[in-house]
Parts: structure tokens; sequence; C-alpha cells
């Protein structure tokens, strides 16, 4: 500990060995006082949060992951999609809360074409141009080119035409092969997931990152996966923040898994901070993580905290027992009450004000 101390005092980058050490180290306050002094560096005392809503349009997927309790089969009497018009209605009610951000993500559909995608992009930019569209992972714009008979370039061109503003970043899960063989054997590969997230950055998108951890990976699979990131960042600079997302056991199959703890989860939101020297934000996704524990990740080297949400459906299919919504005031005394400074932000990390 005394010689990663030393590096992170100096600026110096940590290791592969450096960050096992951590995950398999019991003190937990010592690697979140590190990852408090690094997040101060980089964002002194604000946290960032902002007003959202989210659309998961459909729950059919032709994917039966072992960790997704949200995917449907067609015929499934609990499957659902939403019709374009639908879509429309609950971007309204986002107008109406003040947000500034639509999150939408969903299966992959077995019979939608491509233009519902594009018509729903445009619905979205239609009814309120203000609106940043953050949608899509990269699971999803792979399929978009597999449907369509286009090339990736001009799937993610088209997307971008028609209102696309950036990822959230999902369907990373863990990126190394021997891991997702046993989660999700359907889904892209994580080279696949690389490889499309760095054309979706060279084509002027910026994205997010994200980590499912608390399944069957051990923690050298978490530091493979942290250093694939870290090196695609140092290639692009096209992510903005890295969001671990706590696996949820519920209606899952994965064999064995409990879910995650609340060390172990402000373990692995601080050991990102220290590891991703070229990231500037982590995110403690509250939907995932509880209230609480993404409350204490602020001192664990935490600088956003997400947004208002609205409907997610994803994490809370999975058993998440959050709330389905929060108030831009319940956000803010969450932030003050860990005594940082509330920061509203928009989907591209613009401020648009301080509380």
């Amino acid at each position: 500990m005394k010689q990663i101390r030393d590096k992170v005092k100096n600026g110096q980058r940590l290791n592969d060995d450096d960050v096992l050490e951590l995950f398999e180290s019991f003190d937990l306050l010592g690697i979140g006082e590190l990852a408090a002094q690094v997040n101060s560096r980089k964002n002194g005392n604000k946290v960032y949060f902002n007003v959202n809503r989210h659309i998961n349009y459909t729950n059919l997927c032709v994917n039966q992951c072992v960790f997704c309790a949200f995917a449907r089969e067609s015929g499934d009497e609990r499957g659902y999609t939403l019709e374009v018009e639908e879509v429309r209605a609950k971007v309204r009610e986002a107008v109406a809360a003040g947000a500034t951000e639509i999150h939408s993500v969903g299966g992959l559909h077995p019979e939608l074409p491509f233009d519902y995608y594009l018509e729903m992009l445009r619905t979205i930019k239609k009814e309120a141009p203000e609106l940043h569209v953050k949608a899509f992972t990269a699971v999803e714009i792979d399929y978009f080119a597999r449907i369509s008979g286009k090339t990736l370039i001009d799937v993610v061109r088209e997307l971008k035409e028609a209102g696309l503003g950036s990822l959230p970043g999902g369907g990373a899960e863990i990126l190394g092969r021997q891991v997702r063989d046993k989660i999700c054997p359907e889904k892209i590969s994580g080279e696949r997931w690389l490889e499309i997230t760095e054309t979706v950055h060279n084509c002027g998108l910026r994205s997010n990152a994200t980590m499912l951890f608390g399944h069957l990976e051990s923690y050298a699979d978490r530091v493979e996966h942290l250093r694939l990131l870290r090196e695609l960042q140092d290639r692009t600079g096209g992510f903005q923040s890295f969001i671990p997302l706590a696996f949820q056991p519920d209606n899952t199959r994965v064999p064995g898994a409990v879910g995650v703890s609340g060390i172990d989860a402000l373990k692995t939101l601080a050991i990102s901070r220290l590891y991703l020297d070229n990231f500037q934000h982590i995110k403690a996704y509250w939907v995932m993580l509880g209230l609480k524990i993404a409350q204490v990740a602020l001192c664990f080297g935490v600088n956003d905290i997400d947004g208002t949400v609205v409907e997610e459906k994803i994490g809370h299919d999975a058993g998440a027992d959050s709330p389905q919504v929060l108030s831009r005031e319940q956000l803010i005394a969450l932030i003050r009450n860990a005594g940082r400074q509330p920061v509203e932000r928009d989907t591209l990390y613009r401020e648009i004000r301080e509380y």
C-alpha cells in the first residue's frame, strides 16, 4: 500500500498488479481515502447530476443472457414494444419535468426494422429539439448493422443524423471472453464492443463505459476490463464517465450469484477512480447501488450520481429496490448531506447550475 500511495501522491499511473492488490486488500478506508484525494484533484468538491428520463422501448430480445431479468422472448405475454407515439408522450412528460436528456436502450427486437430506431430518434428531436438523446449500446448498434445490411460507420452516421447525441455505454458487462461466454454467450464479444465504441468515438460521439460486477467474474477479470477501457480511452478520449453496475441477482439465471455487498461496491468504485486516470468522471448509479451506498460513494472517489431517471426497468426487473424516480430536490439533498457541492449538468457535463 505504501508503494501505491506514493504512486498516487506523485500522479503516477497504477499498473494491473497494483490494482489487483487493492481488490484483494481489506483496507477499505485507506483505498477510499486515496480515491477521494484523486477525485479532489480532478473535480474539487463538485458532484454532478442531471434531470433525465429513461425510455426502455422494448424488452423483446433475440438474446437471452443468463444475467438479464429484463429480456422476453416473442410470444411472452410480459413482452412489450413501444409505438413511436408512446415514445413521443414520454418525451412530453420529460420536457414538462425539466429534463435535458432522454436515456433510451432496449432489447434486440426480432422484427423491428432499422427505420424504427431512426424514426424514434427523429420523433424525439422533433418533439423536443433541445433534448440530448443518449441511446443504444454497442450491442444494439451491432444489431442495427446486421438487420440493415449497412456498414457500422454508415449505421452510426445515420443514427447521428437522426438525432443521436451520445451512447450510455452499456453492453460491456465483463469484456473478457471466459466470463462473457458464461453470462452472455449470444452477445457480441468484448473485442467487438471495443471496436464499435472506438468507431463511435471516431465518428464524433461521446459515450460512457460500464462494467457489470458481482456475478461470476474474478478480481483479475475486473482488472482486465478496466485495462481495456483505459487503453481505449488513451486512443480516443471519447469516454465521459465510468459506471460500475452492481449485479442484481433476482430473476436471473446466474448459478450461485448473490449480488454485490456494500463493501465490494465502495471498493470497486474507489479502485476505478484510482486506475482510470484518463477518465474525468466516476458515476455511482444509484438505481443499482441503492441510495445509501451511492451517497457514501461520494466520499470514495465518485463525483457523479446520475440523474432523476424515471421509469427504469432493466435493474428493477432484476430486483433493484431503489425508487423509480428521484426529484431534483432529492438529489440535491443527497449530495449536500454528503458534504459535497451539487451541480446540475447536461449530458456532456456542461454545468447548468450550482446549488
